[in-house]
C-alpha cells in the first residue's frame, strides 16, 4: 500500500463510542507506546519519524491516542505535545499512571495515593491541557490497598483534573470494586486473535457500556504461518494478516477499541486501511475458533 492512495482511509470507517458516555471517538486508535526508544525508554532512534507519524493521526481520521507517563518515562507525552498540540477538538488524548521505571523494560507499580496524583499533574503539564480526557491506572499495586488507589482517582475526578478514569490489566472483580469509589468508563487489558485470557472482562464490559482497549491487538502467533487459515483470509482480501487480525478485533465487539501503535508512517497506514477490510459472519468465526484453539492449547 503507498502513502499515495492512503488519503482515502479513515479511522471514521471503524465506527464510533463514547467514553465514558461522552467523548466521542473513532473506535480505531492509537497507542504511543513504541514512538520512544528502545525498550520504551529514552528518546526515538528517529525523533523526525516519530513526530511525522504523530501528525499524520489526525489526517487519517484516528483522534483517540493512548499513551502513559512510564513510556519513556514521558517522552511519549512531550512527543505527542510536541507534533499535535494545541490539540483543538481533533485528538483525545488518554494517559496512564502507576508504573514507575527505573531502565529499559523495567516497569514496577506504585500505586501511593500521593504518587499517582502527582503523576496525573506531571501528565496535565507534559501534555499541556487543563483536563486529561481520560485518566487509566496503569497497575493496581498489591503493595497498597486497592480501595486507597481508587480513593486517589476519585479524588482526581471529583478536582477535575481528569474527565474520565480508567484501569489496566483488571479482572471483573477489580472492575466491580473500583465502581464503588467512581465510574470505571474503560477497561485496558491485553487481547487479541490468541490471546483470550480477558473474554470475561470483555463481555463484561459490553454489557456495562465500558471501553475495552486491548493493547497488543495485532499478535496472531502461530495463526499467521504461510498457508493457516489466517494467512488465506488475508490473501482472499488482499490484506497483511496483522490487518486481517485487527479486523476481527474490531468486529469482535462494538466497545472495543484497539490501539495498534507504530513509530513509522507506513505502518500507521497499513493499521488504518485495515478498516476498511469487512469480514464475513463465516470468515468471522472461522478465525474466532481457531484463535480460541491456540489460546487453550498455549
Amino acid at each position: 500500500m503507498s502513502s499515495h492512495n492512503a488519503a482515502q482511509y479513515n479511522a471514521a470507517k471503524s465506527g464510533t463510542f463514547k467514553i465514558g458516555g461522552d467523548i466521542e471517538i473513532n473506535r480505531l486508535g492509537f497507542g504511543a507506546m513504541r514512538v520512544t526508544g528502545k525498550g520504551i525508554w529514552g528518546e526515538p532512534s528517529d525523533h523526525a519519524e516519530s513526530i511525522r507519524t504523530l501528525k499524520r493521526l489526525p489526517e487519517l481520521g484516528v483522534n483517540f491516542i493512548d499513551t502513559a507517563d512510564s513510556y519513556g518515562p514521558d517522552v511519549s507525552e512531550w512527543l505527542i505535545k510536541e507534533a499535535l498540540h494545541p490539540y483543538g477538538g481533533k485528538s483525545v488524548i488518554a494517559t496512564k499512571g502507576g508504573l514507575t521505571r527505573h531502565g529499559p523494560d523495567i516497569w514496577l507499580p506504585v500505586g501511593r495515593p500521593e504518587y499517582l496524583i502527582q503523576q496525573a499533574h506531571k501528565s496535565l503539564r507534559n501534555l499541556g491541557v487543563e483536563q486529561i480526557d481520560l485518566w487509566q491506572l496503569h497497575r493496581i499495586d498489591q503493595k497498597v490497598p486497592a480501595k486507597e488507589q481508587f480513593d486517589a482517582i476519585k479524588s482526581l475526578l471529583d478536582t477535575g483534573l481528569i474527565r474520565h478514569a480508567g484501569l489496566s490489566e483488571v479482572s471483573v472483580a477489580d472492575i466491580e470494586a473500583a465502581s464503588k469509589h467512581f465510574k470505571v468508563a474503560t477497561v485496558q487489558n491485553r487481547y487479541n486473535l490468541v490471546d483470550r485470557t480477558s473474554e470475561d472482562v470483555l463481555d463484561y464490559c459490553a454489557k456495562h457500556n465500558i471501553g475495552f482497549i486491548p493493547w497488543y491487538p495485532l499478535a496472531a502467533g502461530d495463526l499467521a504461518k504461510p498457508g493457516s487459515l489466517l494467512d488465506s483470509i488475508a490473501k482472499k482480501h488482499n490484506a497483511a494478516p496483522s490487518q486481517i487480525a485487527l479486523a476481527w478485533v474490531l468486529k469482535r465487539s462494538p466497545v472495543m477499541l484497539p490501539i495498534p501503535g507504530t513509530s513509522k508512517v507506513k505502518h500507521l497506514e497499513e493499521n488504518v486501511a485495515a478498516v476498511d477490510i469487512t469480514l464475513s459472519n463465516e470468515e468471522f468465526s472461522a478465525l474466532d475458533a481457531e484463535g480460541s484453539k491456540v489460546f487453550k492449547a498455549a
